[in-house]
């Protein structure tokens, strides 16, 4: 197989394509992936990758336990400098409608060496990402019924039954997910749509229900009661890896550009509009959470987090019925998760970037899907989980590092996408396939991106700083505590490693 950049032109394929199609040729590729989402599938993929209920769910207990209830303040910050870096890739996705968004991006907008260091870093953390909300179930489901705590007693995540339980049910949702994932796209997208339409409606329910079962006033989100870290500023900035770890991923819109219809036109509006809804939601959902908890300093918001709050304040009759919804958000946001890796390993083994290029960037013409990614994701990301039953920090280890390979991948696409605007080498003019103007920031192009990309940069350094206090609590972990900073710097390594190898070996 000879290899490939994204440059690369390649011959047309012999039927006259649509308009659509054509958004692909123009690059040098032909339609191999099913275009069959629309508007709303396009929205639910983002979207169900953010996927509120899971991740706020997950990370409440954390993100109180360290900020109290100050940290909800964290999450409009988040929320403002997250839709500034999707306002940027919005514009991108106009441009370059194609499967694995950031690794195209970066590649078209600085060169091939870094925007696959881009991709590189994506997929590994998307990788990450399945397998840390695989995890979200331990959450969940043992507070639901007891008898899913297949392992020990303990349901607490931050306990060794929890943690070792949390890996089990995980591996159990990777198998189902990998199997819808290799079935066919349109099941696949059937399954995402229902799952967040089901997401939207409980999660409403959700923010109703509590918010008239309230304790307190939202006077209580200026007062630190029961943070781990001292200093308002201290909380805000731990507290923040809830909503960071939230409101990601919204960038799967554009993963999907090469099934989506009208993708110039459709994924730009969807990437913006799934990072507001699930960012508006998930706030009302935190705060409506700190309002109606029954106590806010007897221990259970930090361990126990929302599924305490909502079978405590709701009873367990409705409380339950409201859990089983969350366990439904965390199965599609595995799903979806997955979904985007496999399609960021598919089209950068399409251009001959990865080992084993050639049955990666194989789609069976059946089902539309690349089958050998999907079994790439589950197996990798089922082989995260085992580090639960090492110790219960590796749930938060997977959790922050997967944000900080996100975040850094992320700033690898708005720093050259800033370089191009500053030299006047960025165009807004366009069409897109009804003829309309394509998605611009116009004259604030470059503030909003320079602020986009400082906003990202800052994110990653907080995140990925090594706190003993958050990452080793017990101590006698070191390993933990660096865990970030030494994943990342192994998934560099193995990429210098494989780039410098594969430059020796000549094409076949």
């Amino acid at each position: 197989m000879t290899t490939t950049s994204p440059s690369d032109v390649r011959p047309d394929p012999p039927h006259s394509p649509s308009p659509d199609d054509r958004s692909l040729t123009e690059f040098g590729y032909s339609q191999e992936l099913h275009r069959s989402l629309g508007r709303y599938a396009s929205f639910a993929a983002g979207f169900s990758f953010i996927s509120v209920l899971t991740t706020v769910f997950q990370f409440f207990a954390f993100g109180y336990a360290f900020g109290g209830p100050v940290f909800f303040w964290a999450w409009p910050a988040v929320l403002v400098g997250q839709l500034l870096v999707a306002a940027c890739f919005a514009e991108l996705a106009a441009r370059y409608p194609l499967s694995g968004a950031i690794y195209q991006w970066s590649s078209r907008l600085s060169n091939a060496t870094f925007g696959w260091f881009a991709g590189w870093i994506m997929v590994i953390g998307q990788i990450v990402v399945v397998a840390a909300a695989a995890l979200a179930l331990q959450m969940v489901l043992p507070a639901i019924w007891s008898g899913f705590q297949l392992v020990g007693t303990d349901p607490a995540p931050t306990s060794a039954d929890g943690a070792a339980n949390a890996a089990v049910l995980g591996v159990i949702l990777l198998v189902l997910t990998t199997l819808v994932n290799v079935v066919d796209n349109r099941v696949m997208s059937l399954i995402n749509r229902v799952g967040v339409t089901a997401e939207i409606i409980g999660a409403v329910l959700i923010i109703v229900l509590l918010l008239t079962h309230s304790e307190r006033t939202p006077s209580i989100t200026f007062h630190t009661t029961g943070a781990a870290q001292n200093g308002l500023f201290g909380a805000l900035l731990v507290g923040s890896f809830t909503a960071a770890y939230v409101m990601i991923g919204f960038d799967s819109a554009g993963e999907m550009s090469e099934e989506t219809r009208n993708p110039r036109r459709t994924a730009p509006r969807t990437i913006l509009t799934a990072l507001a809804a699930a960012g508006a939601l998930g706030g009302l959902i935190v705060l409506a959470g700190l309002l109606a908890a029954p106590s806010l300093t007897d221990g259970h918001l930090s361990v126990d987090g929302l599924s305490y709050v909502l079978t405590s304040s709701l009873g367990d009759g409705v409380g339950k019925a409201l859990l089983a919804d969350v366990v439904v958000a965390i199965a599609v946001a595995t799903l979806a998760i997955q979904t985007a890796a496999c399609r960021m390993l598919f089209s950068m083994a399409r251009d001959g970037q990865l080992p084993f290029a050639g049955r990666l960037a194989r789609v069976n013409p059946r089902t539309g899907m690349p089958t050998a990614p999907a079994l790439v994701v589950g197996i990798l990301a089922a082989a995260l989980l085992l580090l639960n039953f090492a110790s219960p920090e590796a749930f938060l280890a997977i959790g922050t590092t997967c944000i900080v390979m996100l975040y850094l991948a992320y700033a690898m696409v708005t720093g050259p996408l800033l370089f191009r605007r500053v030299r006047g080498e960025f165009s807004s003019s366009g069409t897109d396939e009804e003829g309309a103007r394509l998605f611009s920031l116009g004259r604030w192009g470059i503030p909003v991106n320079a602020l986009a990309l400082l906003y990202g940069l800052l994110m990653t350094v907080n995140l990925a700083w090594p706190r003993a206090e958050v990452y080793d609590p017990a101590g006698g972990h070191w390993y933990f505590q660096w865990f970030t900073v030494l994943f990342l710097a192994a998934t560099l390594a193995v990429g210098v490693t494989w780039r410098a190898l594969r430059g020796r070996t000549p094409a076949p």
